[in-house]
């Protein structure tokens, strides 16, 4: 393993350490997503980053105590991983993965947690699983495509649960999108899908997701991305404006017969 730091990321040094995964200080996701790590960094949310030894970002982990996850997980007195990744390819199969997971789960026990947890499913947009099941994460519940993988070193307290959320969806007539800034690029889709719905004359109802609360009870697995039309959840993670106006033509089209 070449030389890495492993920089642990803060309200203070936001500005000067970056974003992994939006690294331009102009770009307003990265504001979007400064804001909203600042106000969970008194929650206990941590980011660390690592950086090779010409300071390039190889690699992040974002974690925070499950009660303040902002994904639909029940899971008292575990650490909840929201986001892992590794880029390039070239960097990968490398323990890179491995290191930033060992942080998080130094950082559980340090606080006295049952164990460490984390919701995977496929797709660029979340980590695989088989990273964590490396590192003796076992499966312990699954809903839809998404499943939750925890690392217990306490196993006499209950496992962590996926909450149902499909039962919030029926509740949502009519366009509906809600978001986070837990991701900043959630922002950019938004004002996308936003300027879609007004050349289709469509009522978009938007709602940003301010709480972890409303995230862990939002109508979708990913929790903090939400596209839903007269009850039926279309994304749940976000999307562009092309990929948008083929759903409205799909949801119109369907409406006509």
């Amino acid at each position: 393993m070449k030389s890495i730091n492993i920089i642990n990321v803060t309200p203070d040094n936001i500005l000067e350490e970056g974003l992994f995964c939006i690294k331009d200080l102009k770009n307003p996701g990265f504001h979007s997503k400064k804001k909203w790590f600042q106000k969970r960094y008194a929650e206990g949310l941590r980011m660390k980053i690592l950086k090779d030894s010409n300071s390039k970002m190889i690699g992040f982990i974002e974690y925070v105590p499950a009660v303040n996850a902002w994904r639909p997980v029940e899971a008292p007195n575990f650490m909840f991983t929201h986001c892992m990744y590794v880029y390039p390819n070239s960097n990968k199969n490398k323990g890179y993965g491995s290191l930033l997971i060992n942080e998080a789960e130094k950082e559980a026990r340090e606080s006295n947690m049952q164990g460490i947890c984390v919701m995977t499913s496929k797709g660029s947009w979340m980590t695989d699983k088989r990273i964590f099941e490396k590192n003796n994460f076992k499966a312990v519940d699954q809903r839809g495509r998404f499943n939750l993988l925890s690392k217990k070193w306490d196993e006499n307290g209950l496992n962590p649960k996926l909450l149902d959320w499909t039962l919030k969806q029926k509740k949502y007539r009519g366009w509906h999108l809600l978001y986070s800034d837990q991701c900043p690029w959630h922002e950019k889709s938004a004002e996308a899908l936003c300027n879609v719905a007004m050349d289709f004359n469509i009522n978009l109802q938007i709602e940003k997701i301010k709480t972890a609360y409303a995230a862990r009870n939002a109508p979708s697995g990913f929790g903090v991305f939400n596209l839903l039309h007269n009850g039926k959840l279309l994304e749940d993670h976000y999307i562009s404006a092309t990929r948008f106006k083929n759903i409205l033509k799909k949801e119109l089209k369907m409406a006509k017969h």
